[in-house]
């Protein structure tokens, strides 16, 4: 399948900020599963700074803009040859050790509630579990949009019993290490289905290790695996070390934001340049 991303992010400062500093998670990631064709991220006013694949495999890019300035446009656009890969990553270059995932943040931290859920899956092979372990989640709670905030833990989303991609990666992910599977927040794009659940293409799901097999996506929020609708972007212990962009900027003013991102569908054979 092939899949065009046209990724738009506009951040509005109410009085100029003297400086931002942005680290981009934006490069899809160089694996078997999906193939980047065409691919260019720009910021406006920006200049580009030092990048480096850090020891997940992610491509971190760093960009600058001097003020004074009022707004920042940051535009990802491009074209990716993707194959259903039934959820295994292969072919990622990355050199941390699978342990270092068990480590927990405030987002993933696991309550009793959790503990509770994580011990009410069976035991059995790791990647049955993992399934069940998932499914746990997807069945705890509803993906309503706009039900939680980008600061909502696992255990709140648990117990308000519905959220969104967000909050099922982090569940499942604090799930996952009670179990004792290492487990990470993966970020990405997804083409939606017309006739499934309203979901934003800015995406999110989980990886965990399985023993043999590798790391494994999940998307609880679906009920599924990551397949050809997907494009991989980076992973993080949660949310925050996963996002595509982060930044500050040096002034007194606050700051707003609007994202629109469409995923679509590109017909084999038609020119890159169209897009």
């Amino acid at each position: 399948m092939r899949l065009s991303v046209d990724h738009v992010t506009t951040y509005r400062y109410d009085q100029p900020v003297r400086a931002v500093v942005q680290s981009h998670r934006l490069t899809p990631t160089a694996c078997d599963g999906q193939r980047v064709e065409s691919w260019a991220v720009s910021v406006s006013d920006g200049v580009r700074g030092g990048a480096f694949r850090d020891g997940a495999g992610d491509w971190v890019e760093g960009w600058t803009v001097r003020g004074p300035v009022s707004q920042i446009v940051v535009s990802v656009r491009g074209v990716v040859e993707t194959k259903d890969m039934a959820g295994v990553l292969r072919g990622n270059r990355e050199c941390v050790p699978p342990l270092v995932w068990l480590r927990e943040t405030p987002a993933t931290r696991a309550d009793a509630a959790l503990v509770a859920l994580a011990r009410s899956v069976p035991a059995g092979d790791l990647l049955g579990q993992a399934h069940a372990l998932a499914a746990a989640v997807s069945d705890a709670i509803a993906y309503v949009p706009g039900a939680t905030g980008t600061h909502t833990t696992a255990a709140e989303a648990l117990a308000l019993g519905e959220g969104v991609c967000q909050d099922h990666a982090h569940a499942l992910i604090a799930l996952a290490r009670e179990c004792g599977l290492p487990g990470r927040y993966v970020s990405g794009y997804l083409l939606m289905d017309a006739e499934g659940p309203a979901q934003e293409a800015a995406h999110a799901w989980a990886e965990l290790w399985i023993e043999g097999l590798g790391w494994v996506g999940f998307d609880a929020a679906n009920r599924c695996c990551p397949d050809a609708r997907y494009i991989r972007l980076g992973a993080g212990f949660d949310a925050r070390d996963a996002a595509p962009i982060r930044g500050t900027a040096r002034g007194p003013g606050s700051e707003s934001l609007d994202v629109r991102v469409a995923v679509q569908t590109v017909p084999q054979g038609q020119a890159q340049s169209q897009q």
